[in-house]
């Protein structure tokens, strides 16, 4: 039989899953986007204002390849408010100018340029829009925020000044408690509709922090370093979180101790829907490195119950593993293509450890690298088109992105420590990645260029893996 498609059984010891109530999460806590709750019946949230009144034929304003090359120049006005509401009108202001800056795509317009008197309107045909295009603005964002009998409302328009062309135009209805949420997707439609590609301001990103002594657990923030919550509690070493597709799960790996007292690298899966962590996996040896396969939930993992360090297709429903390689050295790192029709992987079969890539049967294996001394961590881009890993080269790990077929390898960082674990943003605009620039361990993100460097993590001590969750899916 070929062992590169031998089933095996769920180990001896394995009976069911072991199912772990999280009381540190609470009742209310749900990681991945929640919708904004509606406030009446028939109140629908986020409803077009007119039909059509997206980007023209679903075409993209400006392309996201393109847009980095230059930012666009935007015209953002304080939001108007109608009666009550001015707290909530500026945590929704606020939120979606730090989303839009973030984003580094575009270059605001200073207030005090703004020629527009308080009378004009909001609508197409209310007001001049030469008043925004000969002050150099490329895009205008309007918009007003009432509350009526407990819910809030915002409406808002986003124009091309040059053509006058409504790019969006909604209106959005929600708890005044939820106006910072209000704010992310306000930000998040108003990049979706000039650069064809949604936003990410509902995303997270999880990590392994090791906040004292040897203990490390799981870690979620949102994709801005804000809203930090540890999501484990096992007093061990947890680590190598791993999103599902929908964001609802998370797999990671925890350091246990097996009954004949040896220590065993077992598999968990968190379940924030139901506030729940099971084991997934306490096969022999290492069950770790864990990746979702995007259309069909199976976990890529490393496994060494057969001795060597392999990895496998592991399926959760299950409980059963397909081994995918067999060969002298160890295979870990799995990463799914975004069709999840192949996989990355880093192996040392040819003596150092270098970025290859298979078929998801374990067929067709490639060698994509063959510079440096030790390749780690590859990650496929949302687009499919590149591949980032860390490369130890000069004495350090750095932060490398190549063509998929494993052609055109760029450095992206360089004399700033060791730089590890780098991983695409769900829009595959930004790399996350973990540094010791700064003497501790901590994570980062930067343009996939190299560019626009930003800290995340402060005083959670050390931090690594950094894992970012798809865009949001309801």
């Amino acid at each position: 039989m070929n062992k590169k498609h031998t089933f095996f059984p769920a180990h001896s010891k394995w009976t069911s899953p072991l199912v772990i109530s999280l009381s540190i999460l609470g009742a209310s806590l749900a990681f991945g986007v929640t919708a904004i709750s509606k406030q009446k019946a028939g109140d629908a949230l986020a409803k077009p204002i007119s039909a059509g009144a997206t980007a023209a034929n679903g075409q993209a304003y400006i392309p996201v390849g393109n847009a980095k090359a230059r930012k666009s120049i935007i015209a953002f006005p304080t939001l108007r408010v109608t009666g009550t509401g001015q707290t909530e009108s500026k945590t929704i202001f606020n939120t979606a100018n730090s989303d839009l800056t973030f984003m580094d795509l575009f270059s605001f317009l200073s207030p005090s340029a703004f020629l527009e008197n308080s009378t004009a309107g909001l609508a197409p045909g209310s007001f001049q829009m030469t008043d925004w295009s000969k002050i150099g603005a490329e895009i205008l964002v309007k918009g007003s925020v009432t509350l009526e009998k407990g819910a809030l409302k915002l409406e808002a328009w986003v124009y091309e000044t040059a053509t006058g062309k409504v790019l969006l135009s909604k209106r959005y209805v929600a708890n005044p408690s939820d106006s910072r949420k209000v704010g992310h997707s306000l930000a998040n439609d108003i990049v979706e509709a000039i650069t064809g590609k949604s936003g990410i301001f509902d995303t997270k990103i999880a990590m392994s922090c090791q906040r004292r002594g040897g203990i490390k657990e799981i870690f979620v923030m949102d994709f801005d370093g804000t809203n930090v919550k540890q999501v484990t509690t096992h007093r061990s070493t947890a680590i190598s979180p791993a999103w599902s597709t929908d964001g609802t799960k998370l797999a990671y790996s925890v350091y246990s101790k097996r009954g004949d007292n040896v220590k065993n690298l077992d598999l968990f899966e968190l379940d924030f829907r139901k506030n729940s962590i099971r084991k997934l996996s306490n096969r022999k040896g290492i069950n770790s490195g864990a990746a979702y396969n995007p259309r069909t939930g199976t976990i890529a993992l490393t496994m060494s119950f057969l001795g060597n360090p392999e990895i496998f297709a592991f399926d959760p429903n299950k409980n059963t593993v397909e081994r995918l390689t067999s060969s002298f050295g160890f295979d870990v790192d799995p990463t799914w293509s975004p069709d999840g029709t192949k996989l990355a992987f880093v192996s040392s079969r040819s003596g150092m450890p270098m970025v290859y890539r298979m078929d998801t049967n374990g067929s067709k294996v490639e060698r994509l690298t063959f510079a440096g001394r030790y390749n780690a961590t590859p990650h496929w881009s949302p687009r499919g088109d590149k591949i980032t890993f860390a490369g130890w080269i000069d004495g350090r790990f750095d932060i490398f992105i190549m063509n998929s077929d494993g052609t055109h390898i760029e450095r992206l960082t360089k004399n700033q420590g060791n730089n590890e674990d780098p991983f695409f943003s769900p829009d595959g605009n930004f790399i996350v990645f973990s540094s010791n620039r700064t003497g501790q361990r901590n994570v980062y993100i930067m343009n996939t260029d190299g560019s626009f460097v930003k800290r995340l993590t402060y005083e959670l001590g050390e931090c690594v893996s950094p894992k970012w969750s798809n865009l949001a899916t309801n």
